[in-house]
């Protein structure tokens, strides 16, 4: 661990799931709230998911057990959101772990494609953290899931088409404060197309690091695939104002995975903590 790591407490994870997201199988908001206590995490922002965007799904798709039911003629819809389920476990979490500030949150796919029905949501739910995310793109017929449209299409446009339609996301919905994964399909780059270079891309990030700085939203550093610091610095370069930091858990043993590492980088490219610990980290 590098100094700087060793100089601040861990910062929140802005950006958890429990078994209030349709795709957490193991996830559980009380063991997550658990483990928040046993390794010294100040706070946590349950962002569930919120997909209102059926999959076309290729034929060879892996469907894992407990999803079948999603599917239908090779189509996956997601279920509707259990707000009312999830803000009952909240508070139940809160009463319990009194000394760890517990959040509210939904991580938002395409709600440039969703405007009514995400409005809706945003206006029940009241949430502490709203993030905005691409997880799909157009093809003909619909829309089909990244880690589906690798076979298809070159690994380097893919990537151009994920950037653009966060870049569309941005301009298109307002009402999301942070970019959530903005290297969503690094995740699943394949190894056919050789190593994956952040630089290859720079055109593409800074248009998009330059209109979420013009927007005045933040940008996720992601730790479940570590963002490149390349990808920081430009956030810097292009007046990005802050960052948070997210292990996108899925089951409980994943939180804050890589923060300490995510932390030491992000001052390195100019970031520094609040004053409270669950502020987002400013530029200095």
């Amino acid at each position: 661990m590098s100094p700087s790591a060793e100089a601040h407490p861990l910062p929140p994870d802005s950006h958890v799931h429990s078994e209030w997201s349709w795709d957490a199988l193991a996830g559980s908001m009380e063991r997550t709230c658990e483990r928040a206590v046993e390794i010294g995490l100040p706070s946590v922002a349950f962002t569930e998911h919120a997909d209102f965007t059926s999959w076309i799904l290729r034929e060879d798709t892996p469907i894992p057990d407990g999803w079948q039911v999603l599917v239908s003629d090779l189509v996956l819809t997601a279920p509707e959101f259990d707000l009312d389920g999830y803000q009952e476990s909240l508070e139940r979490c809160r009463d319990r772990f009194k000394g760890l500030r517990i959040l509210s949150g939904v991580e938002l796919s395409e709600p440039h494609r969703h405007g009514h029905r995400v409005g809706e949501l945003l206006t029940r739910g009241r949430f502490d953290r709203v993030l905005g995310s691409v997880h799909s793109l157009a093809i003909d017929g619909g829309f089909a899931e990244i880690l589906d449209l690798y076979p298809d299409r070159p690994a380097a446009a893919l990537v151009r088409d994920y950037l653009a339609e966060a870049r569309r996301m941005i301009d298109g919905f307002g009402d999301f404060e942070v970019l959530a994964h903005i290297d969503y399909p690094i995740r699943y780059w394949p190894a056919g197309a050789g190593p994956y270079d952040p630089a290859a891309f720079e055109d593409d990030y800074r248009e998009v690091l330059r209109a979420l700085a013009g927007s005045g939203r933040a940008l996720e550093i992601n730790t479940r695939v570590p963002l490149d610091p390349l990808v920081v610095r430009w956030w810097f370069q292009e007046g990005g104002r802050a960052v948070t930091f997210a292990s996108d858990a899925h089951e409980p043993l994943a939180l804050a995975r890589g923060f300490a590492e995510a932390t030491a980088m992000a001052e390195s490219c100019g970031f520094r903590p609040g004053s409270h610990p669950d502020d987002f980290w400013t530029r200095r």
